[in-house]
C-alpha cells in the first residue's frame, strides 16, 4: 500500500517535490506595503525544505515583512516613514525625514532593490546630491537612508547596510557670531519696552530655544523658588502650532538668574491686564507668552519681534539661536564647567557643548598670549 503525503495544516504552506529532485515549500508572506503573497523557498532535501518553510512562517506570526523579491526603495522608504519614524519620532522629526525621501532620495536612487543597492550606488548618489544642493543637505539625506537601511537590516530584509560603508560629505563648519557682552547689553536695552522682552531675557541669559520660550507655561517657572522648567516646546508644523517634548526628550530644571525675575513678574501683571481687557474673547492657555487674547505666540513672531529691536538699536542682525551661542560663550568665559553648559543648554552631546568651550578658550589663548608679548618685550638697548 503507498504511503500517504504529509499535508500541513491550512496556513503552514505546502512542500512539494521538483522535476528536478530538489523540494519547494510554499508559504503566504507579508510584504512591506501590507498585503500578502507567495514566498517560495527551496531545498535538497524535504527536511531542509521544511526549516526553510518553519522560518517563513515565523516572520509572518512575527508581522515581519519578506519580499517575494528584493523591495524598491521607493517602495520601502515610505513603509519605514510610515511604521517606523511616525510612531517613534517627533513630528518635526518626521517631516524632515519625509522630505528627503520626497525630494531627494525616491527621485534620484528610489529604482534600486534593497539587495541590490551597492556602495558605489550609494557614493554617485551622494555626489551628485552634493552638486545639486549642499554639503549640508547630502549628509543629511545620508543620515537618512543609513537610518532607513538600518531598519531593513532589523527586520532581515538586509544582510548588510551599505551606506554606513560611505563616508558622508563634509560640511564646513558655520562660524560662530554671537553678539558681544556690549552688544547683548545693548539690545536688552533697547528692548525694554518691547512686549516680549521677558522672552529676550530668558533666551540671552538662559539661552532658551525659540520653541522652548513659546511653549513655556506659567507652571513651569517657580519665581519664589527661581527655578524654570522646561519640559516641552511648541512649533508650527503643517499650519498647526503643536506641543511636544523638548529637543532630544530632556527635560530640565534651570536655576533662574536674578535679572530674569523683574521682566517675568512684569510680564505676568501685562498678561493679566491684556486678559481684562479681552474679556470673553481670552482663551486661557497657560502660556507664559500669547498674543492679546490668550493664544500661544506664534515661533516666528518672537524672531521677527528680535530683529526689529536688534535693528532699531543699530546691532548686526543675527539669529535668535544664536543668542543662544552668546550665551554659552559668556558661560564659558565665566569660568563654568563645560558639563555644566552642556545640562543648562540642554545639549544632547558634549561634543556640541566642547564646540563652543574650544571656540572660547582659543580666545582667551589669544589674550594670554598678548599679554606674553608684552611682557617678554625687549627694552630698548641703554647708550
Amino acid at each position: 500500500m503507498a504511503q500517504q503525503r504529509k499535508r500541513n495544516p491550512n496556513g503552514a504552506g505546502t512542500i512539494t517535490k521538483r522535476k528536478d529532485g530538489r523540494y519547494q515549500a510554499a508559504v503566504y508572506v507579508m510584504q512591506p506595503d501590507g498585503t500578502r503573497a507567495r514566498k517560495f523557498a527551496y531545498g535538497k532535501t524535504r527536511a531542509e525544505c521544511d526549516t526553510k518553510r518553519r522560518e517563513l512562517l515565523d516572520k509572518a506570526d512575527q508581522g515581519i515583512p519578506v519580499p517575494t523579491r528584493s523591495a524598491k526603495l521607493a517602495d520601502w522608504l515610505p513603509y519605514w516613514l510610515e511604521h517606523v519614524v511616525r510612531p517613534r519620532r517627533k513630528l518635526s522629526t518626521f517631516d524632515k525625514y519625509e522630505a528627503h525621501v520626497r525630494l531627494y532620495l525616491v527621485p534620484m536612487i528610489g529604482t534600486k532593490r534593497l539587495e541590490s543597492l551597492g556602495v558605489a550606488d550609494v557614493r554617485r548618489f551622494l555626489t551628485r546630491l552634493d552638486k545639486q544642493t549642499t554639503a549640508a543637505t547630502a549628509k543629511e539625506s545620508h543620515r537618512v537612508l543609513r537610518s532607513a537601511l538600518s531598519a531593513a537590516c532589523r527586520e532581515e530584509l538586509l544582510t548588510r547596510n551599505v551606506a554606513s560603508l560611505v563616508e558622508p560629505p563634509r560640511v564646513t563648519a558655520r562660524e560662530l557670531s554671537p553678539w558681544t557682552l556690549d552688544e547683548t547689553l545693548t539690545f536688552l536695552g533697547a528692548a525694554r519696552k518691547d512686549p516680549l522682552y521677558a522672552a529676550f531675557v530668558l533666551a540671552v541669559t538662559m539661552g532658551l530655544r525659540r520653541g522652548e520660550i513659546v511653549g513655556l507655561r506659567w507652571s513651569d517657572v517657580d519665581l519664589e523658588n527661581r527655578v524654570l522648567y522646561v519640559r516641552q516646546q511648541t512649533q508650527r508644523r503643517r499650519g498647526e502650532l503643536y506641543s511636544d517634548g523638548p529637543k532630544g526628550r530632556r527635560s530640565r530644571a534651570i536655576p533662574l538668574p536674578a535679572m530674569c525675575v523683574a521682566p517675568l513678574r512684569w510680564h505676568r501683571m501685562r498678561q493679566a491686564a491684556a486678559k481684562r481687557k479681552a474679556g470673553e474673547k481670552w482663551q486661557d492657555s497657560a502660556y507664559v507668552f500669547t498674543t492679546g487674547t490668550g493664544r500661544p505666540v506664534e515661533p516666528r513672531n518672537v524672531y521677527r519681534s528680535f530683529t526689529r529691536v536688534a535693528k532699531s538699536a543699530g546691532l548686526r542682525v543675527i539669529r535668535l539661536h544664536d543668542a543662544r551661542h552668546g550665551c554659552a560663550t559668556l558661560l564659558v568665559a565665566a569660568g563654568v564647567a563645560p558639563r555644566v553648559v552642556m545640562e543648562i543648554l540642554g545639549h544632547s552631546q558634549i561634543s556640541i557643548t566642547m564646540d563652543v568651550y574650544t571656540h572660547v578658550v582659543q580666545d582667551t589663548q589669544r589674550e594670554a598670549i598678548s599679554h606674553m608679548d608684552r611682557m617678554l618685550k625687549r627694552r630698548p638697548d641703554r647708550g
